[in-house]
């Protein structure tokens, strides 16, 4: 049997709290050597038998690593799946999604989308492969519509939804995708299983780009899909992992199971900065507007309380004054980073419209904050002078 699973190192009798699986599950300590770090093996092949079998139950490493098994199972204990199957990025494990369905009807999905799925859906076969249908989840009728008006084989759904920080009702859109014999994924990179499990209200999958909250460092690119028992997708999804190629190299994986340790303690500081940041921007006058659900002010702010045990660390304000203003706010910073992507140490902030281009559907005065792990009262400091010098500019 090559690519083994790996068997959790930790006795089933022995019940532990989340901070504890994320330093444990997947790994433990090497039976070879006593290291209690997990070793990385970046070997692409494996010795065979005498009599041509696989004693280690490994072959080549696109069909299984040592290192990746582990961060595999890992991913599947903290979301409460069966199995994680883990791709070169979160582009790949959403591409994988779509194309292992097991059914070639319409694919839903949230208006308010991640842009990288509209380049794929655009700018690849993807596109033309499927029938795609943007709609409003918020509006459960509406998507109901859109379930039911044509044969549908997945709802993809992510919440809070990027950049516009939507949340969703997760239970109730699964329910609506099952009574149509479909498939409910969540994108679950911006709560993380910190902060919610959607396997646990109805969800069939949970993705995750891990080179954000899950890596935690900016220092790796990797995807992973969890999968619950005798899932449909399970098996497809690790065929096109396999034959497709598309698989997470081995020192990404050791760097994600690095990060995972510190996944708990790092969300809750990332949490709780953000909040401050949402709080001070909410009450600053060249500020129209903070999207954040853990304003009570906030549409989601009721049904994230209910779905997710924090309200995580991203958010976006809208700038008075257009575009203009909000890439002056964003060139006075000192501290937090003009950089795409989220999820590190370093706040970062980015001009969405500007990033994403004429096909944009942000606000022109719409910036997008990843709240780092800096001191919050400086990130606040920061922001605050930058609004400042801008009402100073007079800008309008």
């Amino acid at each position: 049997m090559t690519g083994a699973k790996l068997q959790l190192p930790v006795r089933k009798e022995i019940t532990m709290r989340f901070e504890t699986k994320a330093i444990h599950c997947g790994r433990g300590v090497d039976a070879s050597t006593g290291a209690v770090s997990m070793p990385l093996h970046t070997s692409t092949t494996f010795e065979r038998g005498a009599n041509g079998s696989f004693p280690s139950g490994f072959e080549y490493t696109r069909d299984g690593n040592p290192t990746r098994n582990a961060f595999e199972a890992a991913m599947a204990t903290l979301e409460g799946g069966e199995d994680g199957i883990a791709f070169a990025s979160g582009m790949a494990a959403i591409a994988a999604v779509f194309e292992s369905h097991p059914s070639a009807g319409r694919i839903v999905l949230p208006d308010d989308m991640y842009f990288g799925i509209r380049s794929l859906i655009e700018e690849t076969d993807i596109g033309s492969r499927f029938d795609f249908a943007p709609v409003d989840m918020r509006d459960l009728d509406a998507l109901r519509a859109a379930v039911t008006s044509k044969r549908t084989g997945l709802v993809w759904v992510e919440t809070p939804s990027n950049p516009m920080i939507r949340v969703v009702d997760i239970a109730a859109i699964c329910a609506i995708a099952h009574e149509a014999d479909a498939l409910a994924v969540v994108d679950n990179t911006w709560a993380t299983p910190v902060l919610q499990l959607p396997l646990e209200i109805g969800a069939d999958a949970v993705m995750h780009s891990a080179t954000k909250y899950i890596g935690g460092h900016s220092d790796l690119m990797a995807g992973v899909v969890i999968v619950p028992n005798a899932s449909p997708l399970g098996r497809p999804l690790r065929m096109v992992q396999k034959h497709k190629g598309s698989v997470a190299a081995p020192f990404d994986c050791w760097l994600a199971l690095r990060g995972l340790q510190t996944l708990p303690v790092r969300m809750r500081a990332h949490c709780e900065g953000a909040q401050k940041v949402a709080e001070a921007l909410a009450s600053h006058p060249r500020v129209e507007k903070v999207l954040f659900p853990g304003l009570q002010t906030d549409p989601g702010h009721d049904l994230a309380t209910r779905q997710m045990s924090h309200f995580g660390a991203m958010l976006s304000f809208i700038v008075e004054g257009g575009a203009d203003a909000a890439m002056a706010v964003a060139g006075r910073l000192k501290i937090v980073v003009r950089a795409t992507s989220l999820g590190g140490t370093h706040s970062l902030i980015e001009h969405r419209a500007s990033v994403e281009g004429a096909k944009s559907k942000a606000p022109g005065g719409l910036l997008r904050i990843s709240v780092g792990l800096e001191h919050p009262q400086d990130i606040v400091d920061d922001l605050m002078q930058a609004l400042g010098e801008t009402c100073k500019a007079g800008v309008q």
